[in-house]
């Protein structure tokens, strides 16, 4: 799928890496072209495909994004949805809509993880001895 090139990528990949290293949450991208369902649902499918319910501290995040569909999710485990007041989202997503709305799909996405990778470390401060427990690449998906 020729969404990024391997500068947009690398980009995303290094936010990720970045973001994990003041956390021990973990971090992952999901992108396709289409959605055909609801995006919650969808991106609750993809989670559960990437193995990221199984981290030792049930703190994985995803952040989805169907291209061509114009939507995305941003979801959390078991282990964050305990700790974490309502909304703890949403200024994560505005932030992502505003880049998005400009046209800037990697900005959004980075400044996502960003985000995310601040709010965790609040909850899940990166210790030493902390594994990258799930791949730090994007996962490209079907759209099917």
């Amino acid at each position: 799928m020729a969404i990024f090139n391997d500068d947009e990528q690398l980009r995303i990949k290094n936010a990720i890496a970045a973001a994990e290293k003041h956390t021990s949450g973990q971090l992952r991208v999901c992108i396709e072209k289409t959605c055909s369902e609801d995006v919650l649902d969808r991106a609750a499918k993809y989670f559960h495909e990437l193995d990221m319910h199984k981290t030792r501290l049930r703190n994985g995040v995803l952040i989805y994004v169907a291209v061509e569909d114009r939507k995305f999710a941003i979801i959390g485990d078991g282990g964050i949805n305990k700790v974490v007041p309502d909304g703890f989202w949403d200024d994560t997503k505005d932030d992502m809509l505003e880049h998005f709305k400009a046209g800037n799909l990697v900005e959004g996405i980075v400044t996502g993880l960003e985000i995310a990778g601040d709010h965790l470390q609040k909850y899940f401060p990166h210790k030493r001895g902390d594994d990258n427990e799930l791949p730090d690449d994007i996962a490209f998906m079907d759209g099917k």
